[in-house]
């Protein structure tokens, strides 16, 4: 009976020591969108634990929410943008609720995916192209519509200093129905559009691999390559945070690194950027 007694005590004191633990840990909390974001962040908890923080991942599926949670306080940072969307977001805003982009993490090549045309060679006059409807996705996807030979833009346009809609472009010579749409619905669109151009984590997020699936990939030597990072987005009063050194420490290693470029998921879509 004292022999079970001990054990009861024993086992009593390893859990308080656990929960005690547990207790002083720091919380912080990324907003992030499903894939490869809050996967990637999920891969690196037990490394946050371990350097004393309690990483807690909220996710987003809408672009638009994650920054203004950030604003609000109702996140700590957030993962999910590159730097033109972070800009397009500051210049709404006052200069004191301005976001700071913190940690540079990894870049996803944009793709353009079949619907209902298998080949770019074989899109048909007058065939429906789907695109996203945001100011600087927007342009990034025309930009590769324009590399994979489908449309012309004005020749002083660039990737990083433009913001295009399909007004601006220059010619049509295969009248494409080109649809702007919202970002986390262009999966979707693949079973009535011709072809579709997909942001990289929602087209993971739905089973698309770019290196088997796509029919025209976004090349990573690019000026979207270097225009279209993905970084971990902090306030302005967390510029100076322990926690913010601690998170890149985690995310600039080489397990996140090997974890990127060897996940059989990604297939070329995630690409680290450190």
């Amino acid at each position: 009976m004292k022999k079970f007694a001990a054990i009861l005590l024993t086992l009593a004191l390893l859990l308080s020591i656990g929960a005690a633990s547990a207790d002083e840990l720091t919380t912080i909390k990324v907003g992030a969108t499903t894939s490869p974001h809050a996967e990637v962040l999920e891969y690196i908890k037990d490394d946050m634990a371990a350097l004393g923080y309690d990483l807690q991942i909220v996710e987003f599926t809408d672009y638009n929410l994650p920054n203004d949670a950030l604003v609000n306080g109702e996140i700590d940072a957030n993962y999910f943008q590159h730097l033109p969307f972070l800009n397009a977001y500051n210049a709404t805003v006052a200069e004191d609720k301005q976001l700071v982009a913190a940690i540079p993490v990894h870049y996803e090549p944009y793709c353009i995916y079949a619907g209902k045309c298998k080949s770019l060679d074989e899109l048909a006059d007058g065939a429906t192209v789907t695109i996203t409807n945001d100011p600087s996705n927007e342009t990034r996807a025309l930009f590769l519509l324009k590399d994979a030979g489908l449309i012309p833009l004005p020749e002083d346009a660039t990737v990083e200093g433009s913001s295009l809609t399909v007004l601006d472009i220059v010619d049509n010579p295969k009248h494409l129905n080109i649809l702007e749409v919202e970002a986390n619905t262009l999966p979707s669109t693949l079973d009535d559009a011709d072809v579709a151009v997909i942001n990289g984590n929602f087209a993971l997020a739905a089973g698309l691999s770019p290196a088997k699936d796509a029919l025209f990939l976004e090349p990573t030597e690019s000026d979207s390559g270097k225009t279209y990072t993905n970084y971990v987005v902090i306030r302005q009063d967390s510029v100076d945070a322990p926690w913010v050194e601690a998170l890149r420490s985690c995310l600039q290693s080489d397990k996140v690194r090997d974890y990127m470029l060897n996940n059989e998921k990604y297939a070329g879509g995630v690409i680290p950027a450190f």
